[in-house]
């Protein structure tokens, strides 16, 4: 699957959905010229029924790398107040230069006392030409995940045709972003622990970890550093390419440049379809099946969600809570 279920043994971080980060998107504003949509999903398979869905001890932020050197030179950082009556309430920071580098919710505040909703219509703030909205939405990610874990014989259902996540998104003018075009992005999940501020989610490209990454490096992977993925993992992710697509040395070497480090590449002089940034309709599913298994495997025959918004936040209204059994 996707990012989903990115701890150990296909579960959430430290067990708690809230936590966990599903994907991460970006794409040029449909509303906008000029500016460039980022958007964060965490918490599958959440409930329409269910209680809040962000942590609000955690951090969840969105870095940009704008020198080539896969380490963040803007950041954006999203806390939340503990519920109150069912409700909570979002702060949106920006840092950048060193600031950008720690982890931490700093930097200039952007929004303030943003409600998450749970509801059909999206609650959308603007201003100085950032936009943002932040609550329950249905997951855009689709795959035949079923089919996957079962030797890819194909069942044609979706298993996320009527899931919910709970998305971050954020419109940004391309300026604020740094000078050139081309950007790297990734997204992180910190939490506030009696041992301080740890890194308990990261990712960009969609479906590594659970490709790649065996159970037990799974939390260490989550709370490194991108700069550092190259080095760390490349000898391993060489060898599971070998494995499942039957890639000489060189090839894997080469296919792993596509997502190692995991950061997304969007260069906004070019069309946005993944791996140049990422839309909601992209499928990513059968881009990493034909990347694992040598383009043996091509594709998992599931088709893009229909019920995308055609104007920010873009993702669809979040699916009621399903009648009992």
């Amino acid at each position: 699957m996707s990012h989903h279920l990115s701890g150990p043994n296909l579960r959430s971080p430290r067990g708690d959905a809230r936590l966990d980060l599903t994907d991460l998107f970006a794409f040029p504003s449909a509303d906008t010229p000029g500016s460039t949509v980022l958007i964060m999903n965490v918490h599958p398979y959440a409930s329409a029924g269910g209680g809040p869905g962000f942590h609000p001890s955690a951090v969840y932020r969105i870095n940009v790398d704008n020198d080539g050197d896969d380490r963040a030179d803007v950041a954006y950082s999203v806390t939340f107040s503990g519920p109150t009556d069912g409700q909570q309430l979002v702060t949106v920071r920006r840092a950048s230069g060193g600031a950008a580098r720690h982890h931490d919710d700093v930097g200039t505040v952007l929004f303030g006392d943003v409600p998450v909703t749970v509801g059909d219509a999206p609650h959308v703030v603007a201003s100085n030409g950032f936009k943002f909205a932040v609550g329950l939405r249905s997951d855009p990610f689709f795959a035949d995940l079923e089919g996957i874990v079962h030797d890819f014989t194909w069942t044609g259902r979706d298993a996320m045709a009527d899931a919910n996540v709970y998305g971050i998104a954020l419109e940004v003018p391309d300026a604020d972003l740094g000078p050139e075009p081309t950007v790297g992005i990734w997204a992180r999940v910190s939490l506030r622990t009696e041992a301080g501020l740890v890194s308990v989610d990261r990712g960009a490209h969609p479906s590594l970890t659970a490709y790649f990454n065996a159970e037990e490096v799974k939390d260490a992977y989550n709370a490194g550093e991108p700069a550092d993925d190259w080095d760390t993992y490349r000898e391993a992710w060489t060898a599971v390419l070998q494995h499942t697509g039957d890639y000489t040395t060189d090839a894997a070497t080469e296919t792993l440049k596509l997502v190692l480090p995991d950061v997304l590449r969007y260069d906004r002089s070019r069309p946005a379809v993944y791996p140049n940034g990422r839309t909601l309709t992209d499928d990513v599913t059968s881009a990493r099946l034909t990347m694992v298994s040598g383009g043996k495997i091509t594709t998992d025959h599931i088709p893009p969600h229909t019920d995308l918004l055609a104007d920010f936040p873009h993702l669809g209204r979040p699916h009621p809570v399903p009648p009992a059994a």
